[in-house]
């Protein structure tokens, strides 16, 4: 069975579907390294956009389409950074906090532009993980909540590359505090 490499992975969209709304931002890194990281923003190539979501991150839609990446590239940059830091005894798994949520634009954008995501179908929501480890309510499982126990009250930046630093800081203090099932006892 190949070993678990997992990837922190958060993004900045447009709006809340990626139907209908650009993907602008995508951080990753390392959960046991986050300096190992990747960033890129796109081009939107999509017109709409959320008021909303532009106000919570700041980018600049008209910035974008003159300077960011166009989406095919960015995606190819992603996949070849993904296959560049997992060797062939290793299986990718992308972790987010809200996985739900930055999984199916980054889903939607490769299998859209590559048709394939180098995550397979390897998915781990970080809120879910922190439910279930602790048995606390879903609502204690926000960014606010986790930040303010694990990372001292640093919050969210809105900037994909910061918070997916932070989202592996996280995830990587819960399993370390999780105890390890053994399937052979």
């Amino acid at each position: 069975m190949p070993e678990e490499i997992y990837i922190s992975v958060d993004v900045e969209t447009a709006g809340p579907i990626p139907a209908d709304f650009a993907l602008l931002s995508i951080g990753a890194c390392l959960v046991d390294n986050p300096s190992t990281a990747f960033y890129v923003e796109l081009q939107p190539d999509r017109e709409h956009f959320s008021s909303e979501a532009l106000a919570v991150h700041g980018l600049s839609l008209e910035i974008l389409k003159k300077d960011g990446t166009p989406a095919r590239e960015a995606m190819q940059a992603f996949a070849d950074w993904v296959k560049s830091i997992t060797s062939k005894n290793q299986r990718p798994v992308f972790v987010a906090l809200n996985a739900p949520f930055d999984w199916m634009f980054i889903n939607d954008y490769f299998h859209r532009y590559l048709g394939v995501n180098p995550f397979g179908h390897s998915a781990l929501d970080i809120k879910a993980y922190f439910m279930g480890q602790t048995g606390v309510d879903w609502g204690q499982t926000s960014m606010q909540h986790m930040s303010d126990h694990f990372l001292d009250e640093r919050h969210l930046t809105h900037n994909a590359l910061a918070d997916a630093q932070d989202q592996a800081e996280i995830f990587k203090m819960i399993l370390d505090q999780s105890p390890k099932f053994n399937s052979a006892e």
